[in-house]
């Protein structure tokens, strides 16, 4: 039976299943193993990691149940928070629709690719940043954000191994840009906010590449040099031309975490600014959802339901919420089950109902076939189809699915 405890509950004899946080965040190797030694148990102690799940058929169990929360009641716990996020979401604007803007997003973060990995070399090669120099990437992102925040949103999570620093910083700026939208914050906070995204891990032009790029998880010596990369980046920018206090901020700061056991500076609570909580969910959801060498990046919906168990403590709670009105429950290239038996691709989002998105339904479980693509608007009056769980591509064989909700091929 699989428990999520704390870790002041762990004891020698216990299966550990899985730790409750992103594998960016923290530096073990393995997720699944007995724990037989006091060295690891030490070294989990000391780590960020607040919580993890044990499988008390393969090891000890809590000594008092008190101490442990179940599957069944965490899955309440995920449904809650989700729920809290599932209010219609109002907006006066009209949306392009996800496969016109794709092309137009597709040459965008072209863009943005090669004018922050030429922005990396330049610091490299001990040039300053000129944050003006960035102005039209970001206007660029926020102007294709507000026709359709799917498309560059997912386009972005899809990386190749050698740029996934890069595509993971326009990815940021574009998930800033749509949070902020959502938060109704003005022009240039939305701008400030795609500018920090943009900027937040410059400093990781200062980590040797063998480290940035190794393809395997990170020793704890290796760990603590990816760990100075806020540091490092923030002193680049005050370093640099442009740079507002905004950028300044999230840079230093998205790693901190709302119950003090992020870094650098272990801040709590409001000690964070909002726009470093921002910047720690963005730069979170990018980084689960993303392919990396030694692990497979998680679909968009279990991802945030990933991010729900662990929001407490981790994230501020309601910029989860509204990060997930931003994403929708299920978000664009999410992988689901149908009431009908069918699976499905998610499209688009609808706005007023974020359980029902438009979807397009390509499989069916019961024949085991694949079947002609049909769209579908699950809020539509008269649709009798609805969404009944998440499923993961992986487990189906599928492989990349990206064609199914872009409506054509997307190039490494």
């Amino acid at each position: 039976m699989l428990k999520r405890i704390e870790v002041r509950y762990l004891r020698l004899g216990m299966f550990i299943q899985e730790f409750c946080g992103s594998w960016m965040e923290h530096p073990f190797w393995r997720s699944k193993f007995l724990l037989k030694s006091d060295q690891d148990m030490q070294r989990i102690l000391a780590s960020s990691i607040r919580e993890l799940w044990i499988d008390t058929a393969k090891g000890l169990d809590v000594e008092d149940e008190a101490q442990a929360v179940t599957e069944e009641q965490a899955e309440l716990e995920i449904e809650q928070a989700l729920t809290e996020a599932v209010a219609p979401v109002t907006s006066d604007i009209v949306r392009t629709g996800l496969q016109e803007e794709v092309e137009q997003a597709l040459q965008v973060c072209q863009r943005a690719r090669q004018a922050v990995k030429v922005m990396f070399q330049d610091v490299r090669m001990g040039k300053a940043v000129d944050a003006e120099q960035m102005q039209p990437i970001v206007e660029q992102i926020a102007a294709s954000v507000m026709r359709n925040p799917g498309a560059l949103i997912s386009l972005a999570r899809l990386k190749n191994q050698n740029e996934y620093t890069y595509m993971h910083s326009v990815a940021v700026c574009a998930l800033m840009t749509a949070l902020a939208r959502q938060l109704q914050m003005d022009e240039r906070l939305v701008y400030e906010a795609g500018l920090a995204g943009l900027l937040h891990d410059l400093g990781k032009a200062m980590i040797p590449n063998a480290i940035l790029d190794k393809p395997g998880k990170l020793t704890e010596e290796e760990f603590e040099i990816i760990k100075s990369h806020p540091a490092e980046g923030h002193q680049l920018l005050l370093d640099g031309r442009g740079v507002g206090a905004i950028p300044l901020d999230v840079c230093l700061h998205h790693h901190e975490k709302t119950d003090g056991s992020g870094y650098p500076h272990q801040l709590v609570g409001e000690q964070i600014t909002l726009l470093a909580r921002m910047g720690a969910v963005c730069d979170v959801y990018d980084a689960i959802t993303s392919d990396r060498p030694y692990k497979r990046g998680w679909n968009p919906a279990e991802a945030l339901r990933k991010m729900a168990e662990w929001s407490k403590g981790h994230f501020d709670e309601r910029v989860f919420q509204i990060f997930v009105k931003t994403m929708g429950i299920y978000p664009t290239g999410s992988l689901v089950r149908l009431h009908t038996q069918r699976l499905a691709i998610v499209t688009e989002q609808t706005e007023q109902q974020l359980l029902k998105p438009k979807v397009k339904v390509f499989y069916s479980i019961r024949a085991r076939q694949m079947l002609t693509h049909q769209l579908l608007d699950l809020s539509q009056a008269g649709c009798e189809d609805k969404i009944i769980g998440r499923e993961n591509p992986d487990e189906w064989g599928f492989g990349r699915l990206e064609h199914l909700w872009a409506g054509r091929d997307i190039p490494d």
